[in-house]
């Protein structure tokens, strides 16, 4: 089988190539390209070492998700990611469903507390490949939050419009960094399986 550059993702056989293939490929470049760069890796370095001192006890072990035998953190997004597609799905097909879309708004902003909580913690004892994938998914997490801040802030102020608009932009960056954690959990799966 085929594989693109990065080891452990099937390719199309020659001469299939679609676009899809097309931009998964570009895809895995670029996150290859962030795997590679090291312009960060001072302030990675500094925030790792930071995360890990900080005094959690026992709540680290918790953060970690110790007492479920996994990480917590894919768990904990689901709260902010499956309310903010609910809020997008009644915005976009159900009219007068204003105040429920506002409501999980702000529910998926109170779910992603915990959820960052819960990444920082992880992110903190990755490798530097990994890591700096991670701190991408951390800048684009703060990217969608944002966008969702500001969409609760317009529906609560009577600006439905506004606040729809900015609920898609963050659903938007949302897909980015789902993608981005998607890829540091899958490679450390996919790296752990080949050190077997």
């Amino acid at each position: 089988m085929n594989t693109h550059a990065l080891d452990g993702y099937p390719k199309a056989a020659a001469g299939q190539d679609s676009a899809l293939d097309t931009a998964s490929a570009r895809w895995l470049t670029i996150l290859g390209r962030l795997e590679r760069t090291t312009v960060a890796d001072p302030a990675i370095r500094v925030l790792q070492r930071t995360i890990r001192s900080l005094p959690l006890g026992d709540a680290r072990d918790l953060l970690r998700g110790g007492p479920l035998g996994h990480p917590v953190h894919p768990v904990l997004v689901q709260v902010p990611i499956g309310c903010w597609l609910s809020a997008a799905v009644l915005d976009a097909v159900v009219p007068g469903s204003q105040r429920a879309a506002t409501a999980l708004t702000a529910v998926g902003l109170a779910g992603a507390v915990p959820a960052a909580a819960a990444g920082w913690v992880d992110w903190a004892a990755l490798p530097p490949e990994s890591a700096r994938v991670g701190l991408a998914h951390a800048v684009s997490n703060v990217g969608a939050v944002a966008c969702y801040t500001a969409s609760l802030r317009a529906r609560l102020c009577g600006r439905s419009a506004k606040g729809r608009l900015w609920s898609f932009s963050g659903l938007a960056m949302v897909a980015v960094t789902g993608a981005l954690g998607g890829h540091v959990a899958y490679r450390q799966t996919v790296g752990a399986d080949l050190r077997r």
